[in-house]
């Protein structure tokens, strides 16, 4: 873990650099879970950076993740995607797993809309299903604002008792009926992964009140919360979790189900930054 003013300091260098690559600042960034990346392609006015170019941001290194931030505008927003996301698992620590939140934080960014491949739980949902995320539960064993706080971007003990803005929910969930998705809310578990739950987990995490299960979003989350962004959550339903159904759950899987429904995730999301 970095102390304070090192953090501060790798985030300026950051910021000039893409300063100097973009004019665009963006209003709301955007995090495009696994093989969702296709929504940049309606980026309009786009510049592409690719990760390796940018100071001090990690790699990604799962398939289905591009591994780019892309600045410019969709809907009349002016946003900054990034294709591709850092994961716990990959061996980053939490400081590089949000970095990039810090970053869109300290470029201006206001609102943050995070989206991921999910098991589910529930058993009302399908694979292919979109749902709004209403609250999470944090069980990776890790909180990304351990350390050193980052007082010049929020407060040590922030509030998350609306971590998903209630007023954006509310905004979009007729938006989904209009566009013939069934409007659901549920609640995401994040673990550490790499290895999916086992049978066991799952009946426990549907106990304590799971909806939906997957290995990121919530240290973006809390993160994006600490800086006082709005977020909005879309976890695409990919499979359904271990024990739910008599089946292996596969990678193969999580992508064969987002290029499925590529084209209405991609609808949905120029359909709800016409509206936040």
């Amino acid at each position: 873990m970095l102390p304070e003013q090192e953090q501060v300091n790798r985030l300026a260098e950051t910021r000039r650099f893409l300063v100097g690559k973009t004019n665009l600042m963006p209003e709301i960034g955007i995090i495009l879970g696994s093989g969702l990346g296709g929504f940049a392609s309606l980026i309009d006015e786009k510049t592409v950076i690719p990760y390796k170019e940018i100071p001090h941001f990690p790699i990604s290194t799962v398939e289905g993740h591009a591994g780019q931030l892309v600045f410019g505008k969709v809907s009349g927003k002016s946003v900054v995607a990034m294709q591709g996301r850092f994961h716990y698992y990959e061996g980053y620590n939490m400081q590089e797993v949000t970095y990039p939140v810090r970053v869109m934080q300290v470029l201006g960014a206001t609102g943050l809309i995070v989206t991921n491949a999910s098991g589910g739980i529930n058993p009302a949902y399908r694979p292919g299903d979109l749902v709004l995320i209403r609250d999470h539960i944090n069980l990776m064993g890790e909180n990304p604002l351990r350390g050193a706080n980052l007082s010049s971007l929020g407060p040590r003990f922030p509030d998350l008792s609306e971590a998903y803005d209630l007023e954006w929910r509310q905004k979009v969930l007729p938006l989904a009926q209009e566009l013939g998705i069934t409007p659901q809310e549920g609640i995401y578990a994040a673990l550490s992964g790499p290895s999916y739950e086992s049978p066991a987990e799952i009946r426990y995490l549907r106990t304590i009140g799971a909806d939906l299960v997957g290995m990121s979003t919530v240290p973006e989350v809390i993160v994006a919360n600490h800086g006082g962004m709005r977020v909005l959550g879309i976890s695409c339903v990919t499979n359904m979790a271990a024990g739910i159904l008599p089946q292996k759950l596969s990678h193969a899987e999580v992508i064969e189900t987002t290029e499925r429904i590529e084209k209405l995730f991609v609808r949905f999301m120029q359909a709800l930054l016409r509206v936040l």
